[in-house]
């Protein structure tokens, strides 16, 4: 970009702004230099364990940006060739394997959005609002120090008898504002649910749940997350993983969660 200064800003119009991930933070300074706006997911704060209610959904609003993007990539690397590290002697032809993989990509596999351009902007207009709103359960949470009174918490008889509400994939997929955290859902519900005995239920508040779940990325580690809910939806929810306080969709833990419980229980 330093060397074709003059050409990189022809390609960028007035109020663009590059959505870039975590990888280029060393580029934001000069972006900044040439007049661009920039913004990726935001990093955690020295000594904290948990991103911010608001840093936490400003990164949801970035990833959901750029899932096409990495989902387009994820295409290009079902190839075994463009999955691993290529030799140098390959660097001539590698252009020719990206376009000769991804015309067979573009002519073969489904569009990867929808198309249905109405729908997109429901989306992005309910992710804005949301991205201003605060966790009203992470504050309950914290008001009633729901973490450590372990006396308050109750083992359900059964799934049934907790009252949940009956959701299918539209439900899930309208909280998790997306498909990715849905499709991870079924496999991670199945390792850490088996027999329902990691969720508990609240001995005075019926509508509320605790549940303790095992990181995705490190298996001695592990989570607790509150979900408050009625008879036909789920209203709140808090994790405490890195970007468990968002509002804008919910993290993995949470959509296992729900999933298992909403959907799975009623099959």
């Amino acid at each position: 970009m330093k060397s074709n200064r003059e050409d990189v800003l022809k390609w960028v119009e007035e109020d663009d702004i590059f959505i870039i991930d975590r990888g280029f933070r060393d580029s934001v300074a000069y972006l900044e230099e040439l007049g661009i706006q920039a913004i990726m997911p935001a990093f955690m704060k020295k000594g904290e364990k948990q991103m911010s209610t608001s840093d936490a959904n400003t990164s949801r609003l970035v990833t959901k940006i750029r899932w096409v993007v990495e989902s387009a990539n994820a295409r290009i690397k079902r190839w075994k060739l463009l999955d691993c590290i290529l030799p140098t002697s390959q660097i001539p032809f590698i252009g020719d394997y990206v376009k000769i993989v991804c015309s067979i990509s573009n002519k073969y596999y489904p569009p990867l959005s929808s198309g249905d351009r109405d729908a997109d902007k429901a989306v992005a207009a309910k992710m804005q609002f949301l991205a201003k709103q605060v966790n009203h359960l992470k504050e309950e949470v914290e008001a009633r120090k729901l973490r450590s009174r372990v006396a308050m918490w109750r083992n359900p008889e059964d799934l049934d008898s907790l009252g949940f509400p009956h959701l299918d994939e539209d439900d899930i997929r309208n909280i998790t504002c997306g498909v990715y955290q849905l499709k991870l859902a079924s496999s991670y519900a199945a390792e850490h649910f088996q027999d329902g005995s990691n969720i508990l239920i609240h001995k005075e508040d019926p509508n509320l749940l605790r549940i303790k779940i095992q990181s995705r990325h490190v298996s001695a580690k592990s989570y607790l997350l509150w979900i408050r809910f009625d008879e036909i939806s789920i209203t709140r929810w808090y994790c405490q993983c890195k970007a468990g306080a968002r509002v804008v969709g919910v993290c993995a833990h949470v959509a296992a969660v729900i999933w298992y419980i909403g959907l799975r229980n009623y099959k």
